[in-house]
């Protein structure tokens, strides 16, 4: 079943965890959200810390929202809009754990190994197939769309990785055991960061 606009509405930080074990599909290509980071207004970490601009007008948009965002002159990022209309928050989705349209995602990606296809923010928009022109479509009445999953048993909260500001934060947050989360490590000792949730 697809989640609702009021899902999405919710604190940014329990989105980021209640996303995790829900299905992300666009088209015939889905997989399961095993690995989430949260970006807040008021963080200087986030694309809305400074306002809203047209690089990130769609962050500022209604709750369930797909914000896309093209990186390093390369890549793109998939997040999902949280909170109110006009706050300007986000979930970066890392990584999946690929269940449909395998096949697929290993021609777009041209990688065979299953592990590898999704493990990454960049990673998993190339093996789905999303690009800018889905930047500001709806995940509750658009094409791509993300659906109830099962809820994980235990998930693991670390630091941010990839960024300088506020990585210390524990906004990132993946399925313990999985093995399909991103091979990234936070920019500071794991032993001081990793916590269950």
């Amino acid at each position: 079943m697809k989640l609702k606009k009021e899902f999405f509405a919710g604190e940014t930080l329990d989105v980021a965890r209640n996303l995790l074990g829900c299905y992300l599909i666009n088209g015939n290509c889905a997989g399961k959200i095993v690995e989430t980071e949260a970006y807040l207004e008021n963080d200087s970490a986030s694309h809305s810390f400074k306002g809203k601009t047209k690089r990130n007008g769609a962050m500022f948009g209604e709750p369930g929202t797909a914000y896309v965002y093209f990186t390093y002159g390369m890549h793109h990022c998939f997040n999902v809009v949280t909170n109110k209309k006009g706050i300007g928050e986000a979930v970066l989705i890392r990584a999946l754990e690929p269940v449909k349209g395998i096949n697929k995602m290993k021609l777009n990606r041209k990688k065979e190994d299953i592990k590898f296809l999704c493990s990454g923010p960049a990673k998993l928009v190339a093996a789905l197939g999303i690009n800018k022109k889905h930047n500001g479509a709806s995940l509750i009445n658009g094409k791509i769309k993300i659906t109830e999953g099962e809820k994980p048993k235990e998930i693991v909260s670390t630091g941010r990785i990839g960024i300088k500001n506020n990585a210390h934060l524990h906004y990132r947050f993946y399925i313990k055991g999985n093995p399909f989360i991103s091979n990234g490590k936070p920019t500071f000792p794991a032993s001081a960061c990793q916590q269950i949730c």
